[in-house]
């Protein structure tokens, strides 16, 4: 065989091997599973969470300097740190995980595929739901997981898990729905209800990572597994996230700003306009459907509070609007919450006295956040000392918020009543230890 047959028959079998390889071989284009494609559509969506807490402790016992020359014993500082997964619900930097991945009092940092890393900041924390919404802050707007439904979920469809498992990043498995409905309970108490069983491989560090379906759009957020058993995980269904993201994200908690109404989950329609506020002196009214806020576009009441969060008391906000099919639009100043008296609330509804955090509190506690109120006094049985309260306690979470000062806490509980309650999140220094703990305080 001359040379040239030769160059030609390795070339012709060259280009045969690059062909395998290019987009246009009719094998790739077979490989290319609904699976596959919905992979790519959420990859740049989502997040790898990193908690990483600073603890100090006071050493005991043992052969150290301080003992030796009787000098007094120096805190020592251990670095705790917990991985998850998360995912992208807004273009604005709105990022979903569980509520036991987002550690309380700890430093978040949320890293994307492109290894792109943000520090993170919790917007919404709620603990009996096991969810939690964290805000970055990005050069430009994120790509987000569209949300599905988990109202007609079938038996044996399937499901795809993205995550962060054992820390490899954007890990994919696939299963199928195993159950619906299913209760997490523990020593005879339920811990979640109502949750989607699958035998999708969630691992640790899936925990905040998305449940799809072949759409590639989320169903729900994974949360647990059964440790006695393999292939049994479960997640939070999307329908019931959606239906706490008003509460969530509601800026009347979170930042004190007030409007004066409320926006229904699924559409920026508007459910409730309450007197004396500057949505009813605007002019809005229960039914009209929000079609913007300050020009941006609006799709949902997730949408609508998440926009709103982005503004302060005084700030002027652009409402256009739909009612009886007429376009309407209105211009209306956000105000401040009215002030509370958090101390004298604190007291009648659960006998427990607090003051703000100073900074010789936060220093023997180890804390690094200018957050959180100190308990002073709790009544002997009352719902605090019931709750386990005492006092040093530092109170930096109630139900889904952080609590930031005794004015804040005071805006949290103004709607309690008797018998209702809220899971609280303090710290509290044992045996020169600071120790996270979590408990439930009922209203009197």
């Amino acid at each position: 065989m001359s040379g040239a047959r030769i160059f030609l028959c390795l070339a012709a079998i060259l280009t045969g091997r690059l062909s395998e390889d290019t987009p246009s071989d009719p094998r790739l284009a077979l490989r290319r599973t609904p699976i596959v494609e919905a992979c790519e559509k959420v990859r740049d969506a989502v997040v790898n969470i990193t908690a990483s807490q600073e603890i100090q402790v006071q050493r005991w016992g043992g052969l150290a300097l301080e003992e030796m020359f009787n000098l007094p014993r120096r805190p020592m500082t251990t670095q705790r740190t917990n991985i998850g997964s998360g995912f992208v619900i807004h273009p604005a930097g709105y990022i979903v995980t569980n509520a036991h991945v987002a550690a309380q009092g700890a430093d978040l940092e949320v890293s994307f595929a492109d290894g792109a890393r943000y520090a993170a900041e919790v917007v919404a924390r709620d603990t009996r739901h096991d969810l939690a919404v964290l805000k970055i802050e990005a050069p430009r707007p994120l790509t987000t997981i569209p949300l599905g439904r988990s109202d007609d979920l079938m038996i044996g469809e399937t499901t795809i898990a993205v995550g962060n498992p054992v820390g490899m990043q954007n890990t994919v498995t696939t299963g199928v729905i195993s159950a619906l409905h299913r209760d997490l309970d523990f020593n005879g108490r339920v811990l979640y209800g109502d949750l989607i069983q699958t035998d999708a491989g969630i691992n640790p560090g899936n925990s905040g990572g998305p449940l799809l379906n072949v759409l590639g759009e989320l169903i729900g957020v994974n949360t647990a597994i059964r440790t006695d058993a393999q292939n049994i995980g479960f997640a939070i269904p999307v329908d019931q996230l959606r239906r706490l993201m008003p509460d969530l994200l509601d800026p009347e908690k979170v930042k004190r700003t007030q409007l004066g109404l409320r926006v229904a989950p699924d559409e920026p329609r508007v459910v409730q306009v309450r007197g004396e506020t500057p949505a009813a002196r605007a002019g809005l009214a229960a039914g009209d459907v929000l079609l913007a806020l300050d020009d941006r576009p609006l799709s949902s009441g997730t949408d609508f509070y998440m926009t709103l969060l982005a503004h302060n008391p005084g700030d002027v906000v652009n409402v256009r609007f739909v009612r009886d099919g007429r376009p309407g639009s209105a211009r209306i100043r956000l105000e401040p919450m009215p002030a509370l008296d958090g101390r004298q609330l604190a007291q009648r509804l659960f006998g427990v006295r607090v003051e703000n955090l100073s900074q010789e509190v936060a220093s023997r506690l180890g804390w690094s956040r200018d957050e959180g109120v100190v308990v002073t006094e709790a009544e002997a049985g009352s719902p605090a000392s019931r709750a386990g309260l005492q006092p040093g306690d530092l109170l930096y979470t109630l139900g889904s918020y952080r609590v930031r000062s005794v004015e804040q806490f005071g805006s949290l509980i103004e709607s309690f009543t008797r018998g209702m309650r809220a899971d609280v999140g303090i710290v509290r220094v044992q045996r020169a230890r600071a120790r996270l703990l979590e408990g439930q305080i009922v209203a009197r």
